[in-house]
């Protein structure tokens, strides 16, 4: 790609003249300091962890004695009182013993009998230890950088931890101590795909300092295995500064990710040298980014559902851990938290899952449990207690694992003492976000009228302008097809966030924003929907909602959508109307839940649910000719795809308005 060419797609976007120069000079220093970097990395042995003064004057067995006795800084209360259910033990033995775990959605795999910390564990595929900066993420021979990284956050090894803080059992620990050498042999400071980015090595960072939390009062913790870790970790946090992934264009969770690791690497070792430069940054920078990427409305302004969750936990678990170590937070950014959380109260169905909007890789920042992709609401339950906030608790029996081991047993009675409201929650609209949520008790449907995201300069955002997802009876009919994967499949990666994978209308075969399938992370923003009006009440909802994404055809459409929700009759009313002239070729379509079975005949299509005996009933109430159904496919978590049908409805001449009933049905 020429240079012209990746500096147009860089700044793409609204970008000021100011801050374009202001990228210019930022990329040439760090081209400059990259090449300082490789010749440190290249001349200079492993980095060695530096200590403030009065720790750095201890002998060896002091310093242990200081690590296993320490009182402070204090981590999560749960970390200290919390016993292990059986389940995480059996979890830790698999680990243990077979070296099994589970690996985003592609279920539980074997590491082998030697772990290889820089193969892709799917694939088979190795990749180099050649400087960070040089390695190629995008290699186009089936291998998944998301998926090495995912096996590298070493997010097990705070099963390891826990299991151990219950049991006592020494294995767990030697298993740690095992691991850990292997890792550090095979991943020099600098080199592989493991440290390839940032934000990866914040979120090993955070992973690794909670799992010593527990292995500290090991025996097994000894002074050579002690200075180890500290090196490592202090090598992780060198990099992590030398390696920020700033930019004045945007910034993300990629640098939200990176500030955060410092901060917790601040806080939790304050007997390094850099620790409070470390902590006052992160903590500075983290609150900067809740400022730039957090909409008013409480969302991720990344245009995604999987990425408002990662982004919250990040979030809410770093509060907390500020808030347990008194690093004061203005009440304006917790209420920024819970903004977030309203948020999530807001798009979950009543099934308890989340829309899947824009793009979802199943991240999450300290996987106490492995929760798929669309599984939000336990974040809710921490909320609830956080915040003293009955709406939170939306499900009256489960406590979710991660309030316990963050909250401890005390944060498990307040939530258990939480009453339960009995007010539903209502339909609602967030403008900022662009997501607007119809329902009333099981009915549900979702409309997404969300731009591009990072202020339309677009990554994660998918092209599903005007698209919905519709629940009834409990379960989903109409979803969101997912992500399913990044790099490993590109051409599946771009099925995934098409207009075409989508329940709205595509025109003329052509996408509402512009992409390429060999540029997975960057996405036009033509359609710049807007919302012309929204309304609720008891009785019923309206929306009308257009995007403008094809304009930019040779005889441009706007696309323009109403939906009117009759909550006493239970049935959506529907109508697309194509402002402009000439003729084009519209093709509607709706994406079917998997296990559903569809059924088309003429203009009307149903999807029954033959357990449930219930079924969603969509008929167009004009137009000419029928539905046809197309076989596609849903994820709801990455690397996972299931089977499903779409129904499509295809039409050609001068615009038109095409006009839909959909209605649940009792079987």
């Amino acid at each position: 790609m020429s240079v012209i060419k990746k500096f147009k797609r860089a700044v793409r976007g609204e970008i000021s003249p100011t801050t374009a120069t202001l990228e210019i000079l930022r990329r040439t220093r760090q081209s400059l300091n990259s090449r300082k970097e490789l010749s440190l990395l290249k001349n200079k042995a492993r980095q060695r962890a530096r200590f403030l003064p009065a720790f750095a004057r201890m002998s060896p067995d002091e310093l242990l004695a200081h690590f296993k006795q320490r009182k402070s800084p204090s981590f999560f209360v749960g970390f200290v009182t919390q016993p292990a259910s059986s389940d995480l033990v059996e979890q830790a033995r698999r680990i243990t013993d077979t070296h099994r775990w589970a690996l985003l959605g592609f279920g539980e795999k074997d590491f082998g009998e030697k772990i290889d910390w820089c193969l892709d564990p799917l694939s088979g595929l190795q990749w180099p230890l050649d400087y960070h900066r040089n390695i190629n993420l995008l290699r186009g021979d089936g291998s998944d950088a998301r998926v090495v990284w995912e096996v590298n956050r070493l997010g097990h090894l705070l099963t390891l931890s826990r299991a151990y803080a219950a049991t006592k059992d020494e294995q767990f620990v030697l298993e740690f101590s095992q691991q850990l050498r292997d890792w550090t042999r095979q991943n020099p400071p600098g080199f592989g795909v493991n440290w390839t980015c940032a934000m990866e090595v914040a979120l090993r960072l955070m992973n690794l300092a909670g799992a010593f939390q527990l292995f500290r009062s090991s025996s097994h913790l000894d002074q050579d295995s002690l200075k180890s870790f500290l090196d490592l970790i202090y090598q992780h946090g060198i990099h992590i500064n030398r390696n920020l992934e700033f930019s004045y264009l945007s910034t993300s969770n990629h640098y939200l990710s990176d500030v955060v690791g410092l901060l917790w690497l601040g806080l939790l070792f304050p007997e390094f040298d850099e620790a409070e430069k470390w902590r006052d940054f992160g903590l500075r920078e983290m609150l900067k980014e809740v400022d730039k990427q957090i909409l008013p409305d409480g969302a991720d302004f990344e245009a995604s559902t999987g990425y408002h969750r990662f982004i919250l936990e990040l979030l809410l678990y770093s509060f907390i851990l500020c808030k347990r170590n008194n690093v004061e937070i203005e009440a304006r950014y917790w209420n920024k938290i819970k903004g977030m959380l309203d948020y999530v109260l807001g798009y979950l169905r009543p099934d308890g899952y989340a829309p899947l909007l824009g793009d979802t890789d199943s991240g999450q920042v300290f996987p106490l449990r492995r929760r798929r992709a669309d599984d939000h609401a336990y974040l809710l339950a921490i909320g609830a207690v956080v915040f003293d906030e009955q709406r939170y608790k939306i499900n009256n029996e489960e406590v979710p694992e991660e309030l316990t081991w963050l909250l401890g047993q005390e944060g498990v009675q307040s939530y258990r003492s939480l009453a339960q409201t009995d007010e539903e929650v209502s339909s609602r609209g967030f403008a900022d976000a662009g997501t607007y949520i119809m329902r009333d008790g099981d009915l549900y449907l979702c409309l997404n009228a969300s731009g591009a995201g990072l202020n339309g300069r677009g990554s994660h955002g998918h092209n599903d302008k005007l698209a919905i997802e519709v629940s009834a009876f409990g379960r989903s009919f109409i979803v969101d097809p997912g992500t399913y994967v990044y790099g490993a499949d590109l051409e599946r990666r771009h099925e995934f966030r098409s207009t075409a994978f989508h329940s709205t209308v595509q025109i003329d075969g052509e996408e509402q924003n512009t992409t390429d399938e060999n540029v997975p992370f960057v996405i036009g923003n033509e359609a710049q929907p807007r919302v012309l009006h929204w309304e609720t009440s008891a009785v019923s909802d309206r929306i009308v909602a257009e995007h403008s994404g094809y304009r930019r055809l040779k005889h441009p459409v706007v696309h323009r959508r109403t939906i009117v929700f009759k909550k006493t009759e239970r049935e959506w009313l529907i109508d697309d109307e194509f402002l402009g002239n000439d003729e084009h070729e519209f093709v509607s379509r709706f994406h079917f839940a998997p296990g559903l079975n569809v059924t088309a005949n003429g203009l009307e299509v149903t999807a029954r649910d033959e357990a449930l005996r219930c079924a969603l009933k969509i008929s167009a109430l004009n137009g000419e000719g029928k539905f046809e159904l197309e076989e596609q496919s849903t994820s709801h978590d990455y690397g996972q795809r299931s089977e499903s049908i779409t129904a499509c409805l295809r039409v050609k001449g001068k615009p038109v308005k095409l006009s839909w009933k959909v209605t649940p049905i009792k079987l």
